[in-house]
Formats: C-alpha cells, sequence, structure tokens
C-alpha cells in the first residue's frame, strides 16, 4: 500500500500514531490555517485536531502517487472548536516523497469558504482579508503550541 493511502486510512481510523509515522524525520507541512510546521510540529497537529473533534469524518482519493511525489484531495466534516459550526472543507494535498515516506506535504484550501463556514458574518465578511488569516494563524499556532506542551 502506498505511504499516501496509508496516511489518508489512518486518518479515516482517527489513528494519530500511523499517521506520524508516514512522514519522515526531517518532514515539512503547510496549509493555510498553521503556516508552515516542522515534523514534530506536524505529528502534534494531527493529535491535535483528532483528539479535540469528536466528530471528524474524512473521505479521501489519491489522485497520482509515484516514487517521488503524489496529489490527493480530502473532505474533512466537523463542528468547529471555536464556534460550534459545522464545516465542510475541502482540501488538495501535494506530497513530495523519500524512500516511502513523506517528506513534505502542502494542503490547499479555499480559506473564504472554510471561513464563512467555521466563522459565520465575520468569515463571511472578512474571510478575505490577510487580517483574519493572520488571526486564524496566529489562534491555531498557540493551540499547537499548548497541546506540544
Amino acid at each position: 500500500m502506498s505511504v499516501i493511502q496509508r496516511f489518508y486510512e489512518a486518518f479515516v481510523a482517527r489513528d494519530a500514531a500511523a499517521m506520524a509515522s508516514c512522514y519522515a524525520s526531517d518532514a515539512r507541512f503547510s496549509d493555510p490555517a498553521f503556516g508552515d510546521l516542522d515534523a514534530a510540529q506536524v505529528r502534534a497537529m494531527w493529535k491535535m485536531l483528532l483528539g479535540r473533534s469528536n466528530d471528524l469524518r474524512v473521505k479521501h482519493r489519491v489522485l497520482t502517487e509515484d516514487a517521488r511525489r503524489g496529489t490527493a484531495e480530502w473532505h474533512a466534516f466537523y463542528t468547529f472548536s471555536g464556534t460550534g459550526r459545522k464545516v465542510h472543507n475541502i482540501i488538495r494535498s501535494e506530497f513530495e516523497l523519500r524512500d516511502g515516506l513523506i517528506v513534505r506535504q502542502r494542503d490547499h484550501f479555499d480559506f473564504w469558504r472554510w471561513s464563512r463556514q467555521a466563522l459565520g458574518i465575520t468569515g463571511l465578511l472578512l474571510g478575505w482579508t490577510p487580517l483574519l488569516r493572520a488571526k486564524v494563524r496566529r489562534t491555531a499556532r498557540a493551540a499547537l503550541e499548548r497541546s506540544m506542551r
């Protein structure tokens, strides 16, 4: 089974340890909410996200994969803990692979679409602005730092 498929199957099973084992020791991750993370931070991020979401459901599809790179699309359905609002986020992931492990993962999603669902009227009015993006990133990173202590 491919590393990307293993990663998402572990995600569906809510197995943070199995997800973490898919990353190389020098892995990097980035997305609009957390920014750039190193391997320890990305492992902690998945553990934190799985631990605080009781209703998270994930659907995924690996689009391409070879020994060096791959892409996937995944859908996350959950209740955003900050507001109690339901979210359906659609994410496209790009992977760089080495020796059967993930060395770089870049997740892309429509931040404005996400913010309208997660934050309601605030997201609708300000979700396209750098100001709200920066605030969400600061909040996400602070939560990650707390969970890593």
